[in-house]
């Protein structure tokens, strides 16, 4: 048929770099207090899909926190719907530690620049790139395909996608299947070498909230019953703790892939498998499996005390957990262990792991339509370590992949730039991506 061959027109490839660096210059930092408003950018991407004839609804749990939810109906009414969907909110980013200031936008020698150039602007530019493509060209998907720009996917989630799924299920009636960001990005082990890891699933959250109790006193006295003592001793158990070995089955692909692919001779369905031996042996490619095997947990706040030479009768920490799939149960009795009699813990925040199929047509489409613009390129699958909006958004039933194609230079190294310092995308990548998501979404 010619829409499956007709890819996305020149203005496209022109209006998702204006895009991209148009919302980067709107602040929607999220530093989880609550302050953050995404209005400014939702009434911006609001506005673009009204434009193209794609009626958008502006949603809201709290004043200012703004989602946007719109359908574009398939040609056929009995084909599922799929989910396409991206934040609008960034983490902080301390324009003194950048080289350009991290919400200016800036273009600049084929390179956009700034604060949620990869996490995830540039994938919400894509997708209304694209979709707008269609509307100038008459195209409609085979498929309902739901567009979903939500709030607060940095913090909460609680005015986002927490919020629709909870609030607003009837806008993703029949959606089964969903795509966002964290994947289909090129990554380069070795020279000659690169991969796209599509993510089939992510880590659970299981942040914590460690509470000590002791006897409180001055600080110049022997106290054998100490607050601080007591949570810095279970806070070094817990971030010294080495986690064992958990294979789900989208990391058992991806380490049969990886193998395969650097003719490793080794069986990875054993049940012993030497799974170090084997990340020693796959070196810089081993990046994309090491986060995954195990279980984490990683102190990261420490709150106690109010002057120097008192000695508190309490001490907090907080910890940053992440759970495989069916090891919850596990991680809560070490847990258990690892805190010790004098502490205690909850959970701050929890959210279940997912896994989807690796071996469904849908994994199949995503495959063929990265290497379709890079033959080149070997698609594998990969579990976030991380998480992302799929997580409230499966509380419908909806299954979700990372992909958020990008065509990324070899030395550019886009783990790094991921919340982290002077933010960017090239401009190649943001086309490869439109023509990539293009391709995929009308073959869905």
């Amino acid at each position: 048929m010619a829409e499956e061959v007709r890819g996305p027109d020149t203005t496209a490839l022109d209006e998702v770099v204006t895009f991209t660096s148009e919302l980067i210059r709107i602040d929607t930092t999220n530093r989880g207090g609550g302050d953050c408003r995404e209005r400014p950018a939702a009434e911006y991407v609001a506005e673009r899909l009204a434009a193209a004839g794609i009626e958008p609804t502006l949603l809201e749990r709290t004043p200012g926190r703004t989602n946007v939810v719109a359908r574009i109906p398939g040609t056929d009414p009995t084909a599922e719907a799929l989910l396409v969907h991206g934040h609008l909110d960034v983490v902080p980013a301390d324009p003194a530690e950048w080289t350009t200031h991290p919400f200016s936008g800036e273009i600049r020698d084929g390179v956009v620049w700034g604060r949620g150039a990869v996490d995830m602007k540039n994938m919400d530019a894509m997708v209304l790139a694209v979709v707008r493509s269609w509307a100038r060209q008459g195209i409609r998907p085979r498929r309902d395909i739901v567009l979903a720009y939500t709030a607060d996917e940095e913090a909460s989630a609680e005015d986002g996608s927490g919020f629709l799924a909870d609030r607003h299920a009837a806008l993703f009636e029949g959606c089964t299947e969903g795509i966002s960001e964290s994947g289909a990005f090129s990554f380069h082990p070795q020279p000659g070498t690169t991969l796209y890891p599509i993510a089939a699933g992510e880590r659970g959250t299981a942040w914590l909230k460690l509470t000590a109790h002791g006897r409180a006193g001055h600080g110049s006295k022997v106290n054998t019953a100490n607050a601080v003592t007591r949570l810095a001793d279970a806070v070094a158990r817990i971030g010294s703790h080495t986690w064992p070995v958990r294979l789900t089955a989208t990391v058992r692909a991806a380490l049969a892939e990886l193998a395969a692919l650097y003719a490793i001779d080794i069986d990875t369905r054993a049940p012993h498998l030497d799974v170090d031996l084997l990340l020693d042996k796959l070196g810089p490619a081993a990046a994309l499996v090491a986060p995954t095997v195990r279980n984490s947990s990683n102190p990261t706040m420490l709150d106690a005390g109010y002057k120097v030479n008192v000695i508190p009768g309490q001490a907090v920490a907080y910890i940053d957990g992440r759970t495989l799939p069916g090891t919850e149960e596990e991680f809560a009795a070490t847990m258990d262990e690892l805190t010790g009699p004098h502490v205690e813990w909850e959970f701050h925040h929890r959210e279940v792991a997912l896994e989807a199929p690796v071996d469904s047509p849908t994994f199949a489409k995503l495959r063929a339509a990265v290497e379709r613009f890079d033959p080149e390129g070997h698609v594998v699958p990969f579990t976030m370590s991380g998480g992302t909006d799929a997580k409230q958004f499966s509380r419908l039933g909806i299954t979700g992949y990372g992909f958020s194609p990008l065509r990324l230079p070899p030395d550019l190294d886009y783990g790094a730039l991921f919340h982290g310092v002077d933010e960017r995308v090239p401009v190649d990548a943001l086309h490869f991506g439109v023509r990539v998501l293009d391709h995929y979404l009308k073959s869905a």
